[in-house]
């Protein structure tokens, strides 16, 4: 089914645009919220009346994506994640993550126009990221990868080292739960060996 946009509509087109579309698409989608109206000689007619204003917001759009790309392009992106020391990222670098890195110089892009370098990179390095804007217009962006410096967190009290005799005992009471896996255990426990144990009386 043939359509005509009234006004943008992401993935599809601009106002103005004539569109080869599903028909149940323009029935349920496009139509009940005025995005576009059916192509025909009425509604082709109101948009030729309306191509000076159709033409005027674009030459608008096209000055706000040179002056983006010029703020892009004086940008240099860094961005730190844990790797190890072959440089091999644990994890990776994906549009998301330059997204993010974007938007907190006040920078907001659509994710989806942001194209990295095989979809995602996994090594430190520098490289180049670009940004698709307004009609063939892009942008280049430096991206910087580095490895991020990750904090020794003080070991919980299950990970602090034991001596070697308690870790033994332990081990052994987790394969046996009888009353006297439990009672070496204890001992263990209280630095005192199995033969350490007071006489009976």
């Amino acid at each position: 089914m043939r359509v005509i946009l009234n006004q943008d509509v992401p993935n599809l087109g601009e106002l103005g645009d004539v569109k080869d579309v599903a028909p149940g698409y323009a029935r349920n989608f496009l139509f009940p919220r005025n995005f576009a109206l059916a192509f025909n000689k009425k509604t082709q007619g109101l948009f030729e009346k309306r191509q000076a204003e159709i033409e005027s917001l674009k030459a608008q759009k096209r000055q706000a994506s040179s002056g983006l790309k010029e703020k892009l392009e004086a940008e240099e992106v860094v961005v730190a994640v844990p790797a190890g020391q072959n440089g091999k990222l644990y994890g990776a670098v994906t549009n998301a993550s330059v997204y993010d890195e974007l938007l907190k110089k006040g920078i907001d892009v659509d994710r989806k126009k942001i194209e990295v370098p095989g979809r995602s990179i996994k090594s430190v390095g520098n490289y180049k990221v670009v940004v698709h804007l307004y009609e063939k217009d892009e942008a280049i962006i430096r991206l910087v990868v580095q490895a991020a410096e990750v904090k020794a967190e003080e070991r919980s009290a299950d990970e602090s080292p034991r001596p070697r005799r308690e870790r033994r005992e332990r081990r052994h009471v987790e394969e046996d739960d009888s009353p006297e896996a439990q009672m070496r255990a204890f001992l263990a426990s209280q630095g005192l060996e199995p033969e350490d144990e007071p006489a009976q009386e």
